[in-house]
């Protein structure tokens, strides 16, 4: 690390770990620098104004005002580098991340959903391909509401909280949301993004160095979410196929004993969204007779006797 990357540490940044984050760090480290500077420069011109306009030296005010330009000057410096910055520097940057993404077939491509209060990591399994999902077998044994009668879901792999990638190698994030917006934010790789309810949004990086890297959430989505945290694992390629065929053994005996799709605990609203046979009604329902219960004998309509 230079010299002038010491600022970057001094005020917090993690390290850097991805192969793009040493252009951003270094636009981080010229706009700290120059935001120093600013300071710097103003705060002394104030402590000169203060010493050089007192009133013990000037008990009458000047109502014409300051007649030299180099104010104007030096305003228009500043927005022009501040333009330098904007335009020949972050929008390029920018532009490159969402346009040119790496080769798929050199990519490792994940689907990242986000919910109160983790992330969920759905990877295909050796085949390349991922399995269908379907909202409404979405469970808590579930959660990306994969259809385990869709050949492609046989293999697939799908983990809570934390997801291993290989160093050295892209990686493709497809990230969506299940309930609010929430924020993906890698910060060692110099990547964020929002996760928007309806939305598939696509970001990338490329892992330079192995560790584990701390995913938080970058946008208040409830009461929970000071918890919701995830991790990355950068492995070497070795570790990393390890890591693979461990969770897809474990993900196949997931699915043999998991129950049928439509199948549903007493009380869960099937797929379609409606009751369960001998669950309790939904609010407003017109009232039934429960059929697990033995028949109850009317009471006589007979009148009274006098």
């Amino acid at each position: 690390m230079n010299r002038l990357a010491l600022i970057n540490e001094f005020l917090g940044q993690p390290p850097n770990a991805s192969e793009h984050g040493f252009q951003i760090d270094h636009i981080l480290e010229f706009c700290h620098w120059f935001m120093a500077a600013l300071f710097v420069g103003w705060l002394t011109y104030f402590i000169y104004v203060l010493i050089r306009f007192r009133r013990s030296r000037h008990p009458t005010a000047d109502h014409q005002g300051v007649k030299s330009g180099i104010s104007t000057h030096l305003e228009f410096s500043v927005v022009l580098i501040e333009a330098v910055l904007l335009l020949g520097f972050a929008i390029p940057l920018w532009a490159k991340r969402v346009n040119q993404f790496p080769d798929t077939h050199d990519a490792i491509l994940v689907h990242v959903i986000g919910q109160q209060f983790n992330w969920t990591y759905h990877l295909p399994g050796g085949d390349g391909q991922f399995g269908r999902r379907e909202v409404g077998l979405a469970t808590n044994q579930n959660p990306v509401g994969l259809d385990y009668n869709d050949p492609a879901s046989k293999d697939d792999i799908v983990v809570l909280g934390e997801l291993h990638v290989p160093v050295n190698r892209p990686v493709i994030i497809e990230l969506s949301s299940k309930d609010v917006i929430h924020n993906f934010d890698l910060t060692n790789m110099r990547i964020a993004q929002d996760a928007i309810p309806g939305s598939i949004i696509p970001m990338w990086f490329k892992p330079i160095k192995t560790g584990t890297y701390e995913v938080i959430c970058g946008q208040l989505g409830g009461l929970g979410h000071y918890s919701m945290k995830g991790s990355v694992v950068v492995d070497s390629p070795e570790d990393f196929q390890a890591w693979l065929k461990e969770l897809a053994e474990f993900s196949q005996q997931q699915q043999q004993q998991a129950p049928a799709p439509t199948d549903r605990p007493a009380g869960e609203p099937g797929p379609n969204g409606g009751p369960t046979p001998g669950t309790i009604p939904p609010p407003g329902a017109p009232k039934t007779a429960n059929p697990q219960l033995p028949a109850q004998p009317m009471p006589s309509a007979s009148p009274p006797a006098h």
